[in-house]
């Protein structure tokens, strides 16, 4: 997309109304993020700052929206006790923050490409399923548990499932209208009279469920106190008064740590992990994108490593590409990449200028707004897509999501990684070559072809040496690799090495373009 596309009025317009969604989700989750990671509000919020507007500036990802990870809390909860305060934990995120600029620039990125797509759409399934799963309890009104909390085991001995049970025994009557009305509106809006009305399908269903959500407590405290919705239960954006608050929003790092090991531990932590995390990201909404436009990942790097620079600097969380943003962002109708710079925008105006007003929104309507998005990451009918291809697509789909479900996110990509690639294997491991046997009259012994695919790597290598060792006595054997554009040594050795020894059991054998040397090129 071009610069002229990206300003194109029909872009502009649909950026705007989808920033303001995806900023509805963003701003819940900076707080509740910072609060899980027992950093200071404000951090949250600053790094959604920074990942919206630097970061939705530099990256090339044009769905893609940056800012703190619930999949960093458990790091950055350790890492600010192990490094003895905050401050020494921003001295880490920017050393992370360069580390991922260096691994931009040395095209880490292509890890990026090696996700299977069973692990990929497991992984949105997943998130669906925690995302409604996590925003029950707010939706009626129990919010004990932070907002952006994605953990299964929880920090109070709790799980995910015990927590979704035990909130029923806390409904608070007015959130629970409120969330059953957003939720009606949402799933209204969806409807083919939305759709065909002109008017209404240009407007965002969520920032109606907002703007219905605030007048309806309106008129609770008007007219029906006992039904209230206050505390806890709304948005809490701290409150910046006079420049003694401001100052303490800004926290810079302590760069006498330079000399402690643990800063360099943390900072290559952080570094890797969001790193995984952001190239997940941008592939999920890659797969996503409507127009399925692809994400330089080495470009992607970059920008995150300057993000992460930016918010060490300044006092914020650690930055990565969040699938949760990134999936409200698509399902609002975002056409590029200012739809993430317009969200940034409007955190910074939020705090800076309008919390009292933020704060009068109940975190009802927003968690209704996450269990619609969660529902559409995971429909039953991708379940029964993924069925209908196959074992080894549906294993490796379903093996992902109930890992990250009962785990977190990337414990569950690596075990869904696991088991894709022991489907990988095994795939490889029946198809390097084509086999044909033909028996001598004369002789009774037999003539056999093995013509050799057009990719030979070390992954066949163990079905290359099974079929030689059971070739019969006394057999005419061709070799024959004029498919072939590339073997790698460990096929060639387990050829040359049978070639060595095939006398033992009387077998004569004939290579045909067969190279001699390391992994090879055959130029025919």
């Amino acid at each position: 997309m071009s610069i002229k596309d990206i300003f194109s009025k029909e872009n502009l317009k649909s950026d705007m109304l989808s920033s303001v969604v995806v900023f509805l989700v963003a701003l819940p989750l900076c707080l509740g993020i910072a609060l899980a990671s027992g950093a200071p509000l404000f951090s949250g919020l600053i790094a959604g700052i920074v990942g919206g507007i630097v970061v939705g500036l530099l990256s090339k990802s044009h769905l893609s929206v940056s800012g703190p990870a619930a999949g960093l809390v458990v790091i950055v909860l350790s890492a600010i006790d192990d490094l003895g305060g905050f401050q020494g934990f921003l001295l880490a995120v920017l050393l992370a923050g360069i580390i991922q600029v260096a691994l931009g620039y040395l095209k880490a990125g292509i890890i990026g490409l090696y996700f299977p797509s069973p692990v990929i759409k497991g992984m949105l399934a997943a998130i669906g399923l925690i995302l409604i799963l996590k925003q029950v309890p707010h939706l009626i009104g129990f919010d004990a548990d932070a907002f952006g909390e994605m953990e299964f085991m929880q920090q109070d001995g709790s799980n995910t499932l015990s927590f979704l049970v035990s909130s029923f025994d806390h409904i608070y009557l007015g959130s629970l209208i409120v969330g059953l009305v957003s939720l009606f509106i949402l799933i209204g809006w969806g409807s083919n009279f939305v759709k065909q009305n002109k008017f209404l399908k240009g407007v965002p269903g969520g920032i109606i469920v907002v703007a219905v959500g605030v007048l309806i407590n309106y008129l609770f405290n008007a007219f029906y106190p006992d039904l209230s919705i206050t505390g806890d239960h709304m948005v809490n954006i701290p409150v910046i008064s006079d420049l003694d608050s401001l100052g303490a929003v800004f926290q810079f790092p302590d760069f006498s740590m330079l000399g402690n090991i643990n800063v360099y531990i943390t900072a290559f932590t952080l570094a890797i992990v969001a790193s995984l995390e952001t190239l997940l990201c941008v592939e999920a909404m890659d797969k996503l994108d409507p127009h399925k436009r692809r994400t330089p990942q080495n470009a992607e790097l970059k920008a995150q490593g300057v993000g992460n620079i930016v918010a060490g600097l300044i006092g914020g969380l650690p930055i990565t590409a969040v699938i949760v943003r990134g999936s409200a962002n698509i399902e609002a109708g975002a056409k590029s990449k200012m739809s993430a710079v317009f969200h940034g925008v409007l955190l910074l105006i939020a705090v800076a200028i309008f919390p009292a007003i933020m704060n009068m929104i109940p975190l009802a309507s927003l968690a209704a707004i996450l269990i619609v998005v969660g529902f559409k990451l995971t429909k039953p009918a991708l379940y029964k897509q993924q069925f209908k291809l196959g074992r080894e697509q549906f294993v490796p789909f379903i093996t992902t999501v109930v890992a990250i479900l009962f785990t977190d996110l990337l414990i569950g990509i690596l075990i869904g990684m696991a088991v894709g690639i022991f489907y990988i294997l095994k795939a490889n491991y029946k198809v390097p070559y084509h086999y044909k046997e033909e028996k001598q009259v004369s002789t009774n012994n037999s003539k056999i072809r093995i013509e050799l695919s057009e990719h030979v790597s070390f992954l066949n290598k163990a079905s290359l040496q099974l079929t030689l060792e059971h070739l019969p006595h006394s057999s005419a054997v061709i070799l024959d690799g004029s498919r072939s554009k590339k073997i790698d040594h460990d096929a060639l050795e387990v050829i040359y090495n049978f070639q060595e020894f095939a006398h033992e059991k009387d077998i004569t054998i004939e290579l045909i373009n067969i190279p001699i040397g390391s992994t090879v090129t055959v130029n025919h």
